[in-house]
């Protein structure tokens, strides 16, 4: 993978601004989710031996001294707070912070266009209700041209634990099985891939094909298509066990599960379809944003 360093925004977005807000508490200190994501990218930042850059996007003028002080300086002290929440992650890290100026999702996507990894906080409200994804996340992890992750505020992390992969069979999806097993190689992880499959319906079925009669040779034939699409990736990356996963129908539930006990999920977002762009989150990516129980990374994927 190539890239200049992972690129953290240590501030919360509440739905319906167009912009990070001030941080929470008059001392400006970052939220709790803000330094979940800082501490999960620079640990990140540390696995793949990259830079890690603080950014903090604020929407008030940032030319001497305005009406808009008092909730700059809490601004930067929120910078401050996340350098150090880094610094304590970790030390050897190269950091850099920057405060930035403009609407908060035209803003990030400049200042990550050339980074490797784009993180996003994301405040949890528990196993059944999920996690509220801000409007300038969900409108960044849907058009980011970088792999971007949200981190809740109480992360799911362990030594040893699975990466999991959202593969569809029905595409090409080299950026996405890249990104999984770099990922996996530098947690010194097991990957887990896990495909949806569809049963055939009346209008589905090939010419001659009995849909019930056979059933166990299109799974056979669904296996030996997730083999065939993984093969590369596991010669490349011989030291990353592999387990693959098909489920008939939804993919969502069996993902949801196995982001209890996972590092980290990664799904892929489509950029384009029979030549046109495509703009927007699908209903998997939608759905494990914000209920999965570990942090999600979106990959995007022409």
């Amino acid at each position: 993978m190539s890239g200049s360093g992972l690129f953290v925004s240590p501030t919360r977005q509440a739905d319906g601004e167009d912009g990070p807000p001030t941080p929470r508490g008059l001392s400006g200190d970052p939220p709790p989710e803000s330094l979940a994501a800082v501490g999960w990218a620079a640990r990140e930042a540390l696995l793949r031996s990259l830079p890690l850059r603080l950014v903090h996007v604020t929407k008030g003028s940032l030319d001497g001294m305005t009406a808009d002080e008092v909730r700059l300086s809490r601004s930067r002290r929120a910078l401050d707070g996340a350098e150090a929440a880094a610094r304590t992650v970790a030390p050897v890290v190269g950091r850099s912070k920057h405060l930035l100026e403009g609407p908060g999702c035209h803003t990030l996507l400049r200042a990550a266009e050339e980074a490797e990894l784009l993180v996003l906080g994301s405040r949890g409200l528990g196993a059944v209700t999920g996690a509220m994804v801000g409007s300038v996340a969900r409108r960044v992890t849907a058009v980011a041209p970088t792999p971007t992750a949200l981190v809740r505020d109480e992360p799911r992390r362990g030594d040893g634990a699975d990466i999991v992969l959202d593969l569809e069979l029905g595409g090409p999806w080299d950026d996405v099985i890249e990104f999984s097993y770099a990922t996996a190689a530098s947690h010194g992880a097991r990957l887990r891939v896990v495909s949806a499959v569809r049963s055939p319906g009346p209008y589905s079925i090939g010419p001659g094909e009995v849909a019930t009669a056979r059933q166990p040779q299109r799974i056979a034939e669904w296996h030996g298509l997730q083999d065939a699409v993984l093969m590369p990736w596991q010669t490349r990356y011989a030291s990353v066990p592999t387990l693959t996963a098909l489920v008939e129908g939804r993919a969502v539930p069996l993902l949801l599960e196995a982001s209890e006990r996972a590092a980290l999920l990664v799904v892929g977002r489509r950029t384009e379809r029979h030549g046109r762009p495509v703009h927007g989150n699908g209903p998997v990516t939608h759905a494990v944003l914000h209920h999965a129980r570990c942090p999600v990374v979106i990959v995007p994927q022409a």
